[in-house]
């Protein structure tokens, strides 16, 4: 039997704050968790789930996970998560919301700052790496709008509907990817 990668795959949010620009990262996990079948429960931390799916035409041992804990201070339930699996930050994918790409896109990358992103910062504080996966995926800036402001705003109805649809394939894609990578 090949090697079949094992990926964690956390969202980051608020969960007092459901459907804002800021959960988005949750948002996803859910949609993920309804589109593979994994059943998400709660454990001290947050949310998590496991299975082996497959993303395209790649098998894949994959765990979602969403913190209980603020964006903000969600590094080191992420860290746990990771370390409860045995996990290298190389196997942790970061699904965050950005302000610095349009709307309804999705940009990713392997490693580098957090960009201002607080989340990120948590995440790269607790783990003492900043070698992860990242899932950036667009929410851009309102012009007259305070930033903070805008990113507690609630999605619109296009918004929801692509991270529902559309968007969740450009997620699951950009898994594969990742998978794709620590397998080989």
């Amino acid at each position: 039997m090949s090697h079949i990668p094992k990926l964690l795959v956390a969202g980051l949010g608020n969960l007092p704050f459901p459907n804002t620009r800021h959960s988005l990262g949750h948002l996803i996990i859910d949609q993920l968790a309804w589109r593979t079948g994994i059943r998400m429960s709660p454990d001290r931390d947050g949310f998590s789930g496991e299975s082996i799916v497959t993303l395209g035409k790649t098998p894949l041992s994959l765990t979602l996970f969403k913190s209980k804990h603020l964006m903000n201070i969600s590094g080191p339930s992420i860290a746990a998560a990771c370390r409860k699996r045995g996990l290298p930050p190389s196997m942790l994918v970061v699904i965050s919301d950005s302000t610095d790409h349009d709307p309804c896109t999705l940009k990713y990358r392997l490693a580098g700052s957090a960009n201002g992103h607080n989340g990120l910062k948590s995440v790269i504080s607790a783990l003492g790496s900043q070698d992860f996966h990242r899932v950036r995926v667009g929410v851009g800036r309102h012009p007259s709008m305070d930033l903070a402001e805008y990113v507690l705003g609630k999605l619109s109805s296009h918004e929801r509907q692509f991270w529902s649809g559309d968007g969740v394939d450009l997620v699951c894609d950009a898994i594969e990817k990742v998978a794709q990578k620590v397998k080989g």
